[in-house]
């Protein structure tokens, strides 16, 4: 199978392409320079010479508290909704399948029962999970054979993520305040990108959930489990998002996602994330050596 894989230097695509090539398909890894999404006839050029039998869409604005200044909400909405929506298009006109990642942020993010991946309650906080809301709804309304498939907490060995700053800031802190109201389950992108071709290999379309098993946990537990793991003599001092301080994105206090539906379709489930943050602090470490 030849599968197209967006924002291949992202965390994610990375990770998607490399589990792509292991399975002997074609990936073809593209990001802006190679196909800029926001421009609908370079998306139709270059879908037009990979034809691909499949799209993962990985790239995305994602910068959160960036999205929410006036001068970046158009740029966002280009990127993440109308991009999109021109990917779409070309998977509806040549019959390709298409995968899109979206986010619990679709959601308010409020009470504690976990998300169904079914739930159509939607009611973004943010930019951010509006212009990926739009993104979902421009997949579901023009496509038949889609997978629309929302994660949290992501960390891979691409990109920033929490796991990278709580270990460069125990290099200068001895005591971090991390916010223990906000409740969910991180995603390590290895694992993932191991599912996603799982599914993208079937035709089990639909809405989906997906992070690593292992119960929800706050930011606050999250930090802990960093820096005992890396041993690291850092003390965590849990504090309410309204203490912290004020960001400019709304964060939701539940992203606890419900990945029942994966068991059900026939989809292994991800590790359990402590086992995979001591697999990918072991990465970084080897990257540290070498």
């Amino acid at each position: 199978m030849k599968v197209l894989v967006t924002g291949v230097k992202g965390q994610l695509g990375f990770d998607v392409v490399n589990e792509l090539k292991k399975r002997n398909h074609e990936a073809v890894g593209v990001d802006i320079d190679e196909m800029d999404i926001t421009d609908e006839s370079a998306v139709k050029r270059v879908m037009g010479e990979v034809k691909p039998d499949a799209v993962i869409h990985c790239a995305a604005w994602t910068a959160v508290d960036a999205a929410e200044d006036p001068s970046n909400i158009g740029k966002v909405m280009k990127i993440n909704a109308d991009g999109t929506r021109y990917i779409a298009g070309v998977c509806r006109e040549t019959g390709a399948k298409m995968m899109y990642i979206s986010t619990d942020y679709v959601f308010d993010g409020q009470g504690d029962e976990p998300w169904k991946p079914d739930c159509s309650e939607y009611a973004p906080l943010n930019v951010y999970g509006k212009s990926k809301l739009e993104g979902e709804k421009a997949v579901s309304g023009l496509l038949e054979k889609y997978f629309i498939v929302r994660i949290a907490w992501v960390f891979g060995k691409n990109g920033n993520n929490f796991v990278k700053t709580m270990l460069k800031l125990s290099e200068t802190h001895d005591a971090l305040r991390v916010v223990n109201d906000q409740i969910g389950t991180p995603t390590y992108t290895y694992d993932l990108a191991r599912l996603l071709v799982d599914m993208i290999e079937t035709e089990r379309y639909g809405y989906y959930h997906a992070t690593n098993e292992g119960g929800y946990i706050s930011w606050a537990d999250f930090a802990q489990e960093i820096f005992r793991q890396a041993e690291k003599n850092v003390k965590v001092i849990p504090v309410k998002t309204a203490e912290y301080g004020i960001s400019k994105a709304k964060r939701p206090f539940n992203s606890r996602l419900d990945k029942s539906k994966l068991k059900i379709a026939g989809f292994a489930p991800l590790p359990d994330w402590r086992d995979a943050l001591e697999r990918y602090l072991t990465v970084l470490k080897e990257q540290r050596i070498n």
